[in-house]
């Protein structure tokens, strides 16, 4: 009896995920017999299992390995697993593992989340393939994630750096009376597009949060960047 109870209620909750976004998202019998002849997969979306296949699943796009990407995301759909979940876990990754070496990335991720919103499953299941293809196939790079936390860390562990009085701004007569506003140079008035200046607080003049890869995309960045960094006096990035 036990397993007949299991059973049906396994029955029923891939039922529910197959009318899951389907117009009206009524259980007919149609979906119940699709889900009857959906073969049983041992995946426990409250256990170690389910924390499991989604770890193998960022894994194995975070390795490039589209094949083994695939499979566990195939193994969550059958199984049942809240879709949402995967996209935004997708989401995620696009800008904590892809980042700048390839931007389109996060684009890709969102507009597989829009698509499953839009149409649902079973359909969302080709932008959702699509999505991870994408990702497992991308350049990667994790020099968001860390730029992030350096930047985090600076923030949380100092006084609270006060903007530079050219940085204010200096709306009211009174405010330019005390400097805020004054000497601020408009980078758009040089042919560079970009002047020296100071942007960061006192005694983080210095900082450099970001160091990018030479990955992708974020090589050509990373030589602007080193223009850049030229004109504004920074030291040198690792």
């Amino acid at each position: 009896v036990g397993g007949d109870a299991r059973l049906a209620l396994n029955t029923l909750d891939v039922a529910a995920t197959i009318t899951r976004g389907r117009s009206g998202g009524v259980i007919d019998l149609a979906c119940v017999e699709e889900a009857l002849q959906r073969r049983i997969i041992r995946y426990d979306r409250a256990g170690d299992r389910h924390y499991d296949v989604l770890s193998a699943f960022i894994k194995s796009m975070r390795g490039s390995d589209p094949d083994a990407a695939l499979y566990w995301l195939h193994t969550m759909l059958e199984a049942g697993e809240d879709p949402r979940l995967i996209a935004r876990r997708m989401v995620i990754f696009a800008s904590e593992d892809v980042g700048i070496a390839d931007p389109s990335a996060l684009a890709t991720a969102v507009d597989s989340f829009a698509a499953l919103e839009f149409v649902g499953l079973p359909e969302a299941a080709y932008s959702l393939t699509h999505a991870a293809l994408t990702l497992s196939l991308a350049a990667k790079s994790n020099s968001v994630k860390e730029a992030m936390i350096a930047a985090r860390e600076a923030v949380t562990e100092g006084s609270g750096g006060e903007v530079p009085p050219h940085l204010r701004a200096g709306a009211t007569a009174g405010d330019r009376e005390l400097g805020f506003g004054v000497g601020y140079v408009y980078p758009h008035g040089d042919p560079r597009s970009v002047v020296s200046q100071q942007y960061l607080p006192d005694g983080l003049e210095d900082a450099l949060f970001y160091h990018p890869k030479r990955v992708g995309d974020e090589a050509a960045l990373a030589e602007r960047l080193a223009r850049i960094d030229e004109i504004l006096g920074k030291p040198p990035r690792r």
